[in-house]
């Protein structure tokens, strides 16, 4: 969960995270040093009287500032494609879960125990006990195990959705008549929190997500859902 005046990402759950958070801060850090450089030429041009002539015609500084960005382009878009490729691997998952939006609350489906299916509600603030958080504690909580590959199918039955945890670096849409899906291992138990994530009508700030992350030993013992 994030905290008050949290200037950066949610710790992450899951490897994707842990690589999602690395490319931020790589791409932070050129973002960073381009800004200084520019703020510092800015300031030169602005408070240096200019005697040099020749950078009226300077071939070798403008072959510099055209090769210059095109080296940091490739710096920022290699690591970019290989997570956006590690996002959509899927590899021999262990668990599949099915995760279908509605107005304006999930249904979800363990395919894997027997069809067991269920509607996730949003708790109104009558019914939240001392603790629960505002408009992200919901009635029935998918639960999940870590340690193990687990699938996500997810669609909609209305409008568009967006299935999304921000700790675990999951996003995905949940769109009428496809089915999408995404793949994670989770690393540390406890409690994650999410919300729909596309505008999908009035309601659409009321339908959170919460995944309690149990270990995989006690997950393998039955389903310990709080129906």
């Amino acid at each position: 969960m994030p905290h008050p005046v949290q200037l950066g990402l949610q710790d992450a759950t899951s490897p994707i995270m842990e690589e999602l958070i690395a490319f931020h801060d790589h791409a932070f850090m050129i973002v960073s040093l381009i800004s200084f450089l520019v703020l510092y030429v800015l300031s030169s041009v602005l408070t240096t009287k200019l005697t040099n002539t020749n950078i009226t015609d300077a071939q070798e500084m403008e072959t510099i500032w055209t090769i210059l960005p095109a080296i940091i382009l490739i710096l920022i878009a290699l690591p970019s494609l290989r997570i956006l490729y590690l996002t959509d691997e899927i590899n021999n998952p262990s668990f599949t879960i099915k995760s279908i939006g509605h107005q304006w609350y999930w249904t979800y489906e363990y395919t894997d125990y027997g069809g067991l299916i269920f509607n996730s509600y949003m708790l109104p603030p009558l019914f939240l006990n001392p603790g629960d958080l505002r408009l992200l504690e919901v009635d029935n909580r998918v639960v999940l195990p870590i340690e193990a590959p687990v699938r996500m199918m997810i669609t909609s039955q209305d409008v568009l959705h967006s299935w999304t945890i921000p700790s675990l670096g999951l996003k995905t849409d949940a769109i009428p008549g496809r089915l999408n899906q995404t793949t994670f291992t989770a690393m540390r138990p406890g409690v994650y929190y999410g919300q729909c994530s596309e505008i999908c009508g009035a309601n659409h700030s009321f339908m959170p997500i919460v995944a309690e992350l149990i270990p995989l030993k006690i997950f393998e013992m039955g389903p310990v859902f709080t129906l």
